[in-house]
């Protein structure tokens, strides 16, 4: 009985922090200078979402409220500055380099897989520091 309580309350306050740390774009084009139809929709899929979140804070320490939500701000911000087939393909890109001689090849030396890896990685850093992860 104390797991299924204990597991009900970390979904819905795992949850509630994914909710709360992004940014509403209807709202942001409210209240902003830039006209609706240039903010960015945050097009990642929800099991894209909470796979970068669990494995931020696995990375990070483990399950805490303060791992959760600078991990789930983290993904947020990355989600700003990249559409979601850019996060994809550099993610796919960045898992698979390491893939030895001619046929990793295809993974490491495009120009595309240089230059999105590379915005993936500015984009973690600049998000990693306004979200203070540790």
């Amino acid at each position: 009985m104390k797991n299924t309580l204990k597991t009900t309350v970390l979904t819905v306050g795992f949850s509630l922090i994914i909710a709360g740390c992004a940014e509403n774009p209807a709202k942001v084009a409210e209240n902003s200078a830039v006209p609706a139809a240039t903010v960015l929709q945050n097009d990642y899929p929800t099991r894209d979402l909470v796979e970068y979140v669990l494995n931020c804070v696995a990375q990070h320490g483990g399950l805490s409220y303060i791992n959760q939500y600078a991990c789930g701000c983290k993904i947020d911000k990355i989600a700003k500055k990249l559409s979601f087939n850019d996060y994809d393909a550099a993610k796919t890109f960045s898992y698979l380099k390491s893939t030895p001689g001619e046929n990793g090849s295809i993974f490491r030396d495009p120009k595309q897989s240089k230059d999105l890896r590379k915005l993936l990685k500015e984009a973690e850093e600049s998000a990693e520091k306004s979200c203070f992860v540790k």
